[in-house]
């Protein structure tokens, strides 16, 4: 493998970015782009209500159109790590709600939605049990390479494409997102190098919360 192979995309985010959600983040990742705004805890409606936890809700809106069957399917991938994620039991009868709009997609969207996602939790001040982030990898239809954090250009050449998310406590897999035909040792390796990468993210996350905390 070559050291491009393991690299990710030139990585920027700017936190406050919505003046009226409660935690909010632009999110770059080459030229994929997303903004992801945090909302509540506020009361939950009566029939979305849980009276030992939070209700988590996801919203994306694609840059074109009305939603598709798979932004219905990326909005229950935000739900379910989000809500994995926090602690929803010290917010009972509440509503959490994570509203995500893309602005570019040049590939990777799932992965910067999600990172997009966890920054503006963050950034809320929810209480988490711990931080996730996304990588995402593909196999080269020719070379059988895998290769990470691929463009627009190199998923039209893939094989087989995934998204894994991992907590940042052991390097745990929440989810992983998979398209395409591919072996169970194709898996299991495109994981391990999504595993190695993911710790890039994290640091980044430390560095980006340190420029914009009064404390840490």
């Amino acid at each position: 493998m070559t050291e491009n192979e393991y690299s990710l995309r030139f990585l920027n985010c700017e936190l406050n970015y919505l003046s009226v959600t409660d935690g909010s983040a632009i999110f770059m990742q080459g030229d994929t782009a997303v903004i992801a705004g945090v909302y509540g805890p506020v009361e939950s409606k009566l029939h979305k209500m849980f009276y030992n936890k939070a209700n988590v809700e996801a919203s994306f809106r694609p840059m074109k159109g009305p939603p598709s069957v798979n932004d219905r399917l990326m909005e229950s991938y935000i739900k379910d790590v989000c809500e994995a994620s926090l602690i929803t039991s010290l917010y009972p009868a509440s509503s959490i709600s994570v509203n995500i709009q893309e602005l570019e997609d040049c590939g990777g969207l799932l992965a910067s939605v999600i990172n997009a996602s966890c920054l503006a939790l963050i950034n809320s001040g929810l209480a988490m049990k711990f931080i996730f982030a996304a990588v995402c990898c593909m196999i080269d239809k020719e070379s059988e390479n895998v290769i990470i954090d691929p463009n627009m250009k190199q998923l039209n050449n893939a094989k087989a494409a995934f998204t894994c998310v991992f907590d940042n406590l052991n390097k745990d897999i929440i989810c992983c997102q998979t398209s395409g035909r591919f072996t169970e040792k194709e898996l299991l390796k495109s994981i391990e190098m999504c595993r190695e990468t993911v710790q890039t993210i994290f640091t980044f996350y430390r560095d980006i919360v340190t420029k914009y905390a009064t404390a840490i």
